[in-house]
C-alpha cells in the first residue's frame, strides 16, 4: 500500500514529517464502483512534473497546502530535525509546512522523478 507522509511546521520553526495511515472507508458510487476510498477534498487543480536524476530543491516551504503524488521515479523529502524519507511510485506527500525552515527535496537514482501536483483550497 502506498504511504501519506505529511510535511508540517512545528512551534521550532523546523519542519517535520510523519507518515499518517490513510483514511480508508467502505464506498459504493452510483455507477456501481465500490471498494474502499478517502473522503473528497476540495482541490484548485493539478499540475505534473518531471524532475530530472539528481535534481535537487534546497531548503524551501511549501508553496501552499498541496499534495504531490509521485507517479515514477524516487525522491527523498529531508526535513529539519534530521528526518529523510524516500517516497516512490504511488507515495503522497501532504505538503503543509508554509513557515519555517522548510525541507529538501532530492530525486534519487537514475531514473526522473514524475509527479502529479494537487493544490488544495
Amino acid at each position: 500500500m502506498p504511504k501519506i507522509w505529511r510535511v508540517y511546521s512545528a512551534a521550532d520553526g523546523k519542519s517535520h514529517i510523519a507518515e499518517e495511515p490513510m483514511a480508508l472507508k467502505p464506498f459504493k458510487d452510483v455507477e456501481g464502483s465500490y471498494g474502499e476510498g478517502t473522503p473528497m477534498q476540495p482541490a484548485s487543480g493539478i499540475a505534473f512534473r518531471v524532475f530530472p536524476p539528481g535534481y535537487v530543491l534546497e531548503w524551501h516551504c511549501a508553496p501552499r497546502r498541496q499534495y504531490s503524488i509521485t507517479l515514477s521515479g524516487t525522491a527523498e523529502i529531508e526535513v529539519g530535525d534530521g528526518t529523510v524519507a524516500r517516497v516512490g511510485p504511488g507515495d503522497i506527500v501532504l505538503a503543509e509546512d508554509l513557515t519555517g525552515q522548510g525541507h529538501v527535496t532530492r530525486v534519487v537514482g537514475n531514473e526522473p522523478r514524475l509527479s502529479a501536483i494537487v493544490p488544495l483550497t
